[in-house]
């Protein structure tokens, strides 16, 4: 039995640290197996050598986090207890001062896991990006932030967002209105994420001089995109043809973004993901980067890694 004193400073602090009921504390107390004690402004951590250690280097993780003005919320602190156990704990305040973009009002984009940030460095230093990984990871806002901050810096010309109109395990019969109505619903995530970075007023602006299209992956066929910044969202539901249409699509001085989960695919049975493909066939050409993002790089909700993670757990016990 060991017991470690780390030393807090303010009152803000431990509040923040403990969480709402306490159970970021609770959260590390059951997960670490140690437990955690509050005297005079001072943690008092207890229970086996190597679990305190791994405690103390959490919390040293989180405060930091507090320290650059971030929220610590469960699912930073379970993101830290996997690094723990991992270990390969990332550095917070490299984390925090690694700023991706601004949103319209002002707010940091930040990388929140240390597999983001080789995500959004693989975005910055490679023509082409193919990441693959589970629901919320990040993968289409993080694309979309670099992305805008492209267009407003004048690197490239125009964003071009698109991702294959699969319904996903629904049959949704004739869809009415015009092609704009018809095809929104499938491109809704990709609305939003540009609404976040650009607000509404902002994206209207873009969209009016032309600087911004999301279109479905069909209307791609025939055409070159040069100076632009491109995104294939969802292309796990690509098929090997679309996904060799699209790319041959880049033109000069153009970025592009592939991103796609293949637990979600949607084509119909015995039809070969585009995404899986590609990841395949292009792996180690110089300027591509495969990015593999996992469920400990899931930062939506901490509810969700543990789905991901079942899921994953049952895929593995059937094979």
């Amino acid at each position: 039995m060991q017991r470690l004193t780390l030393k807090l400073d303010t009152m803000d602090q431990c509040r923040a640290l403990f969480g709402y009921n306490d159970r970021n504390i609770r959260m590390i107390e059951d997960e670490l197996s140690v437990r955690v004690h509050l005297r005079d402004n001072a943690l008092q951590i207890s229970g086996d050598k190597l679990n305190c250690a791994a405690a103390k280097e959490v919390i040293d993780q989180l405060l930091s986090l507090h320290e650059g003005g971030e929220t610590i919320d469960t699912s930073r602190v379970q993101y830290y207890i996997n690094m723990a156990f991992d270990g390969h704990m990332p550095n917070a305040e490299d984390l925090a001062n690694d700023v991706v973009a601004y949103n319209f009002r002002g707010k940091k984009i930040l990388n929140k896991t240390q597999g983001q940030r080789e995500y959004t460095n693989s975005i910055r230093n490679n023509q082409l990006t193919i990441a693959m990984g589970p629901a919320g990871t990040g993968k289409t806002y993080l694309a979309v932030a670099l992305a805008v901050v492209a267009l407003k810096t004048k690197e490239v010309e125009r964003l071009v967002l698109t991702r294959p109109a699969v319904e996903a395990g629904e049959k949704l019969g004739f869809l009415p209105g015009d092609m704009s109505q018809k095809v929104d619903p499938y491109l809704r995530p990709l609305y939003d994420a540009l609404y976040d970075m650009l607000g509404s007023d902002g994206y209207l602006r873009y969209m009016e001089r032309g600087m911004i299209e999301v279109a479905p992956l069909a209307f791609m066929r025939g055409r070159t995109l040069s100076n632009a910044f491109i995104i294939l969202d969802e292309a796990q539901n690509t098929t090997t043809e679309q996904m060799k249409m699209f790319l041959t699509r880049i033109g000069k001085n153009t970025k592009c973004v592939v991103t796609g989960d293949l637990t979600q695919i949607d084509l119909p049975h015995g039809r070969k993901s585009g995404l899986r493909d590609a990841a395949d066939l292009l792996k180690g050409i110089e300027d591509i980067s495969i990015v593999n993002l996992t469920n400990i790089d899931v930062v939506r909700n901490d509810l969700v890694q543990k789905i991901v993670q079942a899921y994953e757990s049952r895929t593995l016990e059937e094979k």
